[in-house]
């Protein structure tokens, strides 16, 4: 009698099994695409590290082509899951500088433009902002815009607002050391 409620393996699909080791290649031609300080930083295997090294070097389609195919074999022993949480944090990456860079270029614009309520809110999310010199680089920002001169004291607003970002970014808690790691 054949018991059918042991735990058995759930039998792939040839298909299936396909899907999943393309996947993997893709990952690996993802990995490929990386620059040896981001890859330093990925929890890879040395023969994988050595492998992708390898086709960032290849220029000659059949010799790339092979070394994806070895880089894809490869991928299939190691656990995918942090090299792919890992790989999300770079895409993301500059999606979130550049979205830090346009907050503080709209903060910017709209200090120049007189909005207290702007203020309020660089105030509110950099506390240790010396508010008078902000306040300084706003005037001056102002003066300088009202004459038409060129926007210096703006670019200096601008660099002020980026120092502070920064500091409040050294100043967080440690997160995830990876996703740290990455981020610098």
């Amino acid at each position: 009698m054949i018991d059918n409620n042991d735990n058995h393996e759930e039998i792939k699909s040839k298909s299936q099994f396909k899907r999943e080791m393309i996947a993997l290649q893709e990952m690996g031609e993802e990995l490929v695409r990386l620059n040896a300080e981001q890859l330093a930083k990925l929890p890879l295997t040395d023969e994988l590290r050595e492998a992708i090294c390898a086709a960032q070097g290849m220029h000659a389609r059949g010799a790339r082509y092979r070394q994806m195919q070895y880089i894809g074999r490869l991928m299939r022993e190691v656990d995918p899951a942090p090299v792919q949480d890992a790989l999300d944090i770079v895409r993301n990456r500059h999606n979130r500088a550049t979205s830090l860079l346009h907050r503080l270029e709209k903060w910017r614009k709209e200090l120049i433009a007189g909005d207290h309520e702007a203020l309020e809110e660089v105030f509110a999310a950099f506390p240790n902002a010396d508010r008078q010199h902000l306040r300084q680089l706003v005037r001056n920002a102002q003066k300088e815009e009202e004459a038409g001169k060129p926007p210096k004291s703006s670019r200096e607003l601008f660099r002020y607002l980026r120092e502070l970002q920064e500091e409040g970014n050294r100043q967080q808690a440690p997160g995830n050391s990876i996703d740290q790691d990455l981020l610098r």
